[in-house]
């Protein structure tokens, strides 16, 4: 078969007796179609060799397909091949390009602390096009310097213990409205805890909440997330430009919300309360799309993880029938106190569950849903003998710390009491480390506290299916996120 692509000549006086044609066959065809690739390939060579200064070494690694990178192999397969596999190859520091950026993966404790912490001016967090897109680059996450230490001490106030532990009562009673809609049924353990995290993340980010107002915002949000980790391509039909759409009408809800509020001595509370409370000498108000990106941001943060944690708790436990009983008893114990003395759970009984908290401690190692962290290169640097441009990712693998046989002895092991005695500094680093660590992570834990006590007294839970395995989305989490049967325990 061959292909003809006629490119008409204009036409001389006198006219030519045939007008020529141009046959392409396959091997032509081919031989144009690699000519060209062969060409962008000089380009991307030639523009990434004007960047590497003479005698300066990059990270060993592979840079993957013209701007696809590796993307599709880090997010469709275990992340702890994608990374053993490239460690055993280049050794604890190595390059690839991911999401549309090129990056640089450490592996070791020492390595991570020097980026999170000891050296961490050097390295500016940061997350790729998309997620910086949608989240809002007013996000506290993307910032250094003044403004970065301002929010901080402004998002760090709203999740403080002594700020959260009022909010004992109010998380308690979403885990008492969502248990009795799964008694005798079979429910997707995922969707369900992210509909019950999403619940504490609205309490956390506006304070006592009006349903006419969340139920929006939740709809909202959920088309947002579902492209958080699309490929930056703003074109219809992608799940990018549906995000961007979705960005564009949360950020007027938002703020249609923060004027609402704006003047009021009684904000709402919770962090848009801080935020709009927030004035010094120095500095004038927040504005509202800087109130609006760091409210996204802290739902961003406090959705998909924890509701991805707790999915692994559940299989845990389910998994480890001897943990799950002394996890009721310890519970047991604490329901025993609150049923003596007439009251509810209180901060103080969160503070008394060694055994759950160890529980929570070895999901967070042994499932590491945050597999690393973004942070970028503010300027050239050198680092442990190798050359990262300005510009370039770098990022700290927390799951391969985690899963490391010389910090965590038998790492596929699911074992709480690893956390029985102090580990080596910076092996344990489900939240960050330095001055961008998470900021919720007490909050996180405190729900599920709240939710484990309650499940574990009064229910059990049952796996439906035989099928076992880990699925990428790109938190890794059970398959078919984990569909379980929950029945009331008979007292």
């Amino acid at each position: 078969m061959q292909v003809q692509l006629f490119f008409p000549f204009p036409s001389p006086s006198p006219p030519l007796p045939q007008t020529p044609t141009l046959i392409i066959t396959p091997t032509l065809f081919s031989s144009l179609f690699f000519f060209f690739f062969f060409l962008v390939v000089l380009v991307l060579l030639s523009s990434h060799q004007r960047r590497q200064p003479k005698g300066k070494i990059l990270p060993p690694g592979s840079m993957g397909w013209p701007y696809i990178g590796e993307t599709l192999k880090f997010y469709t397969q275990n992340p702890d091949s994608f990374f053993a596999n490239r460690r055993r190859r280049y050794g604890d520091t190595f390059k690839t390009h991911i999401l549309g950026c090129p990056c640089v993966m450490i592996s070791s404790p020492e390595a991570a602390r020097i980026v999170l912490v000891t050296k961490a001016y050097l390295f500016k967090p940061t997350y790729p096009p998309s997620k910086e897109k949608m989240i809002g680059p007013e996000a506290l996450f993307f910032h250094q310097g003044a403004y970065h230490a301002r929010l901080k001490k402004l998002v760090l106030a709203a999740f403080l213990p002594s700020v959260i532990r009022g909010s004992v009562s109010e998380i308690e009673q979403i885990v008492l409205k969502f248990l009795p809609t799964w008694e005798n049924t079979t429910i997707n353990t995922l969707q369900e805890m992210k509909r019950y995290a999403f619940d504490v993340a609205m309490i956390s980010a506006f304070g006592h909440k009006r349903d006419s107002e969340m139920k929006g915002i939740k709809q909202l949000y959920q088309c947002l997330e579902k492209g958080y980790n699309s490929m930056p391509l703003d074109l219809p039909g992608t799940p990018f430009h549906k995000a961007m759409k979705a960005r564009k009408q949360l950020n007027e809800t938002l703020r249609r919300l923060i004027q609402a509020r704006r003047g009021n001595e009684k904000a709402g509370g919770g962090l848009m309360g801080n935020l709009l409370g927030a004035k010094n000498h120095k500095v004038d108000q927040l504005s509202d799309s800087q109130i609006a990106d760091n409210v996204i941001g802290v739902i961003f943060a406090a959705h998909d993880t924890t509701a991805s944690v707790l999915t692994w708790v559940l299989k845990y436990l389910h998994d480890n029938g001897d943990l799950l009983e002394a996890v009721t008893r310890e519970q047991d114990g604490i329901q025993r106190k609150i049923i003596e003395e007439n009251r509810r759970l209180t901060w103080d009984d969160t503070r008394h569950m060694p055994l759950t908290t160890r529980v929570i401690q070895e999901t967070l190692r042994r499932a590491s849903i945050l597999s690393f962290t973004f942070r970028e290169a503010v300027e050239d640097v050198e680092f442990e003998g190798y050359y990262i441009p300005k510009g370039w990712k770098v990022l700290p693998l927390f799951r391969t710390i985690h899963h490391c046989a010389d910090f965590f002895p038998q790492p596929e092991k699911f074992d709480p009491s690893r956390f029985e005695v102090p580990l080596r500094p910076n092996t344990f680093i489900p939240f960050g480390n330095g001055v961008h660590s998470c900021p919720g992570s007490e909050l996180a834990k405190l729900e599920m506290l709240v939710l484990l006590h309650h499940l574990t007294t009064s229910y059990r839970w049952q796996v439906v299916g035989d099928e076992d395995g880990i699925q990428y989305g790109p938190f890794p989490v059970p398959k078919r996120g984990l569909p379980v049967k929950v029945t009331p325990l008979q007292k």
